[in-house]
């Protein structure tokens, strides 16, 4: 057994080679993190269960609206992010005290009370995708029932292939029970090297279906403006027209989120050169291109399959049902995905709880004296209040289990305060961009803009929780 204590307080005095090959200067555990390692936790944390819910939102905008959104909501998120990224480090970008999260980062550069703020937002944030992530989860594998019930009874077999996606959403919640005992983001990269992996592999399997049904379709369905007011296909209101367009942008937001996570993420790159900001930017660069194009050739194809009639969710909502094999593997994909995306949003949860732990009780046992079983490493503090955690969320998850607006809630809720007014903020305050200059007029714009569209989304998505309630009752699955 080890404790925490104990691996904080070896030396790193001169000459000592072996502690210094292990720790960094901080005598925090050395980090190993590339281009690589964060492209791949940037990769797993983008491309989620949000790219299913695309095709429904380019339908929601149509043609002329939706593709260009997409392209915008990519840009928005690419440049916020570099500006957070130069926030890693108070003061000089290679040489400044690291922040080891994002709410510590707010408190080195801005402080006050907006430290508060940004944790009660990020933290919340990062609870409601675990929610969103355990329903996204069950619902793939309620898919891949459903999937095998329709091929042996026919796709009418509509009341005799449904069934309750509470079991499936307390199998995930097993599942991270177990998997929430592995330590830290650095001890999970192998886990989101194979998420990524079957983040692309299930996109991919929905992008081909959609080329296949629109080859099948003989064209493009869709139409420029979107679901049409009155129109043959849903025959929705105006109100539900205005409601639905602004849960689309949410649903959007949500797709590109992660940079409620890209502190934490920076913090496993290893020490310069090159500085840790250059590092992150390129696998941002790199993951952000990657996954707009991959967006906007989901979201394309798949309102181009459906057209007006696109479902919430391309992969669980049956407009594919052959070959029933391949649904099945692509709905696997999701699940083991959003196994590993589960706890890269979680992890800054848990490390928040328990670094404060530590240093409240930095000699009790319950608090830092760990058992390695492999990767996992519980000790008491840790099996108690994650099991609780996960434990929560799949309560709350099946009390609400709606795909869509819980996914343009997540979006509208987190999009403006993490992606867009804390990293403009932060970069004001640490490049000292002169007041009523070009720069700060811009960046000041920019964040309003993106306030209007959160607050919209998230009006939409309410709207959306209205009406799901409508139909489906808590814990009704």
């Amino acid at each position: 057994m080890v404790t925490i204590k104990e691996v904080s307080e070896v030396s790193l005095e001169a000459g000592n080679l072996a502690d210094s090959a292990v720790l960094d200067d901080d005598g925090r555990p050395r980090r190993t993190g590339t281009v690589l390692t964060a492209s791949a936790h940037i990769v797993t944390a983008v491309i989620g269960s949000g790219v299913l819910s695309l095709p429904w939102a380019v339908a929601q905008l149509g043609w002329a609206a939706g593709p260009p959104v997409m392209l915008v909501f990519g840009g928005v998120m690419y440049y916020t992010s570099t500006l957070l990224a130069d926030c890693y480090r108070a003061g000089d970008p290679a040489t400044g005290r690291r922040s080891y999260s994002y709410m510590e980062a707010v408190r080195a550069i801005l402080g006050g009370g907006k430290v508060a703020l940004c944790g009660v937002v990020q933290y919340v944030n990062l609870a409601a995708i675990a929610v969103g992530y355990t329903i996204a989860a069950s619902i793939s594998m309620q898919a891949i029932w459903r999937s095998n019930c329709f091929h042996a009874n026919g796709h009418a077999a509509a009341g005799a292939c449904s069934s309750s996606s509470l079991p499936y959403m307390a199998a995930f919640g097993a599942v991270q029970l177990a998997f929430s005992q592995i330590p830290n983001f650095d001890q999970i990269k192998w886990l989101s090297i194979v998420a990524s992996a079957m983040s692309f592999t299930y996109s991919g399997i929905g992008l081909g279906l959609a080329v296949a049904q629109v080859v099948s379709n003989g064209g493009f369905a869709g139409t420029l403006a979107g679901v049409a007011v009155g129109g043959a296909e849903g025959a929705i209101t105006v109100a539900q027209k205005v409601w639905r367009t602004m849960q689309a942008l949410g649903n959007i937001a949500f797709a590109y989120s992660f940079s409620n996570v890209l502190i934490e993420i920076q913090d496993t790159i290893k020490a310069p050169p090159p500085s840790e900001a250059a590092v992150m930017k390129k696998a941002t660069a790199v993951s952000i291109a990657t996954t707009t194009a991959f967006y906007t050739l989901c979201g394309c194809m798949g309102y181009a399959a459906f057209g007006n009639a696109a479902p919430d969710n391309m992969l669980t909502g049956f407009g594919f049902y052959e070959p029933f094999w391949l649904v099945d593997v692509a709905n696997a994909a999701i699940v083991v995905h959003l196994v590993g995306a589960y706890q890269v949003f979680c992890q800054p949860i848990f490390a928040f709880v328990e670094t404060r732990a530590a240093a409240a009780w930095p000699d009790s046992a319950f608090v830092t004296k760990e058992l390695r079983l492999g990767p996992f490493a519980p000790t008491g503090l840790r099996l108690a209040c994650r099991s609780a955690f996960v434990c929560l969320a799949t309560v709350a998850a099946m009390a609400l289990p709606f795909f869509g607006s819980i996914v343009g809630l997540i979006g509208a809720f987190s999009f403006w305060p993490l992606t867009v007014y804390f990293p403009v903020e932060m970069y004001i305050k640490q490049r000292a961009v002169t007041r009523g200059s070009a720069k700060w007029i811009c960046l000041k714009a920019l964040a309003v803009i993106c306030l209007v569209l959160s607050i919209a989304a998230a009006a939409g998505s309410i709207a959306g929780f209205v009406t799901a309630f409508k139909v489906v009752r808590p814990f009704s699955g």
